[in-house]
C-alpha cells in the first residue's frame, strides 16, 4: 500500500511513501523494546538534557515545520509556527519537572518502610491525528520519554512528512536510536501492533470511532489506554456577559486551526435576551477572517485537511437548514480547487439537527438560543461529548460555580476560550475519552505505580 501526502489547498501530490510491511513493523518494535531496556536506566538529568535539545531544534526550525504542516494538512503558516513553539514549551516543561513529578512517595503504614515508585512500562504506541500534527505527538511523547518509556508512532496517513520530521527531531537531539520510532503504516496494522507483546500500552487522539476500535483491541489484550476523542464544546453566553469580549473569544476559538480542533467552540449557547446582538457581532467577526492560501501571512483560515471532511461539514450544514436552522453567513462550497469551506454561522439550532448533535470539524459556528441560565446549563450538558466548555459572565463567582459544579467536561474556562497548557491536565469525559495528558497527571498515565513495603 502507498501512503500519499496531498496538499489540500491545491490537490497536488507532495510525495508518495511505501507502507512498512508487517515484518518490518515487528522488527521496529523489537528494536524499540531493546532501546527501552537501556533508556529506562538513564538518569533524569540525561533525559532532560536531550529533551532540551529537542526543544531548541523545534524553535530553530519552526519555519520549516510550519511550512510542512501547511503543505500536508493546510494549517495557516502563522499557526504552524505557534504549534512548533508550543511543542518546544512542552519539551522544556517536562525536562524541568519530570524528576519531581516521579519522585518516590513515602507512605506511613505499620511496616518499617512503605513507599510508592513510578517505573516506565516499556514500548507505548501512539495513534495520532493530523489536525495538530506536531503538538498532539509531543504532548504525549515528551512525558512518556521523560518517564523512561520508548515510543512508536502511528501518525495520520495524510501527514507522513510530519511524522518523519518528528522522529528526526529526536534523533538529532541525541536520543538513543529507536527510543522514538515512526511507523509508516495504515490503520489496518494497528490491531497487530497492539497485539504485539512488546507493546505495553496505547494512546489515541482522534475520532470516537477510532477510540472504540483501539480500546476494544487493547482491552482484549489487557493493555492500558488513554483516549482523547471528539468534542462539541459548549460556550455559554449568559445574560450579564460582555458580548464584545464573548463573541471575540467564541470566534477566535471556533476558527482555531481553520475550525479543525477538538476543543474549538462549537455550540454557542446564548441567553435569548442577548441573542440578536451576539449574532451580529459573531457574523461581523467571522466575515472579517481571511480564507486562502495557508502559506500567506494574512491567511487565518486554510483548507480543511481533505475533501471528505469538507463534504461532510457541508452535509451537516445543509441537513440542519432543511430541519429549520437559518444560515446567517457562509454555507456555500466555494468554486475552485482545494478543500476550502468559508466561515459559516448557523442559528435557530435545535436538538435533532446535525450541527447540534454532531461534532463540527471546520469553521462553522452553531448558535443555540435558551431562555435562561438553567436552560443554558442543560443544553451544554445535552451532548454525548464532554471535552471542554466555557462560560461568559460578568459575575466571575457565578461563572466559577457553574464551571466547577454544573458542566460535564474535562475542562471549563470562565471568560476565556479553552486551550491546552502543559501545566494543566487535559482530557475529557463521556464519549470524549478518558485518561489525562499534560501536567503531572499525564506523565503518570504510562508508568507502573509500584508499592514497595519493607517489614
Amino acid at each position: 500500500m502507498k501512503i500519499k501526502a496531498v496538499n489540500p489547498a491545491t490537490g497536488e501530490t507532495i510525495k508518495v511513501y511505501e507502507e512498512m510491511p508487517p515484518e518490518r513493523v515487528r522488527g521496529a518494535i523489537e528494536k524499540s523494546h531493546q532501546a527501552f531496556l537501556g533508556w529506562r536506566r538513564t538518569s533524569f538529568a540525561e533525559r532532560a538534557r536531550l529533551m532540551k535539545k529537542a526543544a531548541r531544534i523545534l524553535r530553530d526550525k519552526a519555519e520549516d515545520y510550519a511550512r510542512l504542516m501547511a503543505q500536508e494538512m493546510g494549517k495557516p503558516i502563522k499557526s504552524g509556527r505557534g504549534e512548533a513553539a508550543k511543542c518546544a514549551w512542552g519539551c522544556d516543561y517536562y525536562a524541568d519537572n519530570a524528576e519531581e513529578f516521579l519522585q518516590p512517595e513515602a507512605i506511613d503504614t505499620d511496616a518499617s518502610k512503605s513507599f510508592v515508585i513510578f517505573q516506565p512500562l516499556g514500548v507505548v504506541l501512539a495513534v495520532m491525528p493530523w489536525n495538530f500534527p506536531f503538538w498532539q505527538v509531543f504532548r504525549f511523547a515528551a512525558p512518556a520519554l521523560m518517564a523512561g518509556n520508548a515510543v512508536v508512532l502511528k501518525h495520520a496517513s495524510n501527514v507522513p512528512g510530519c511524522a518523519l520530521a518528528i522522529e528526526d527531531i529526536f534523533r538529532k537531539a541525541g536520543f538513543p536510536a529507536n527510543t522514538f520510532t515512526t511507523l509508516l503504516v495504515s490503520s489496518s496494522q494497528v490491531d497487530a501492533i497492539i497485539e504485539n507483546p512488546l507493546v505495553k500500552a496505547a494512546t489515541l487522539t482522534g475520532s470516537t470511532e477510532a477510540g472504540r476500535a483501539v480500546s476494544r483491541k487493547a482491552g482484549e489484550m489487557i493493555k492500558k489506554t488513554v483516549l482523547e476523542l471528539g468534542g462539541s464544546d459548549p460556550y455559554l453566553i449568559l445574560e450579564d456577559a460582555d458580548l464584545e469580549a464573548a463573541a471575540t473569544a467564541c470566534v477566535a476559538s471556533r476558527l482555531v486551526n481553520s475550525g479543525q480542533s477538538c476543543i474549538a467552540a462549537k455550540r454557542l449557547v446564548v441567553v435569548q435576551s442577548q441573542r440578536q446582538r451576539f449574532e451580529e457581532i459573531v457574523v461581523e467577526r467571522m466575515r472579517a477572517e481571511k480564507m486562502g492560501d495557508p502559506m500567506e501571512e494574512n491567511t487565518t483560515i486554510g483548507p480543511l485537511a481533505h475533501h471528505d471532511l469538507r463534504d461532510n461539514l457541508h452535509r451537516q450544514v445543509l441537513e440542519s437548514i432543511e430541519k429549520g436552522a437559518k444560515c446567517l453567513l457562509g454555507g456555500q462550497v466555494p468554486e475552485g480547487t482545494g478543500a476550502f469551506y468559508p466561515p459559516t454561522v448557523v442559528t435557530s439550532v435545535k436538538r435533532g439537527m446535525p450541527v447540534y448533535d454532531e461534532e463540527l470539524f471546520g469553521p462553522v459556528a452553531a448558535i443555540i438560543s435558551v431562555k435562561d441560565e438553567e436552560e443554558a446549563i442543560r443544553v451544554a450538558n445535552d451532548s454525548r461529548f464532554g471535552l471542554g466548555a466555557a462560560i461568559f459572565t460578568r459575575d466571575v463567582a457565578k461563572g466559577e460555580r457553574i464551571a466547577a459544579s454544573e458542566i460535564e467536561a474535562g475542562c471549563c474556562f470562565v471568560n476565556a476560550f479553552v486551550q491546552s497548557d502543559p501545566r494543566l491536565p487535559f482530557g475529557g469525559v463521556k464519549e470524549s475519552g478518558y485518561g489525562r495528558e499534560l501536567s503531572h497527571y499525564g506523565i503518570k498515565e504510562f508508568v507502573n505505580i509500584k508499592t514497595v513495603v519493607v517489614k
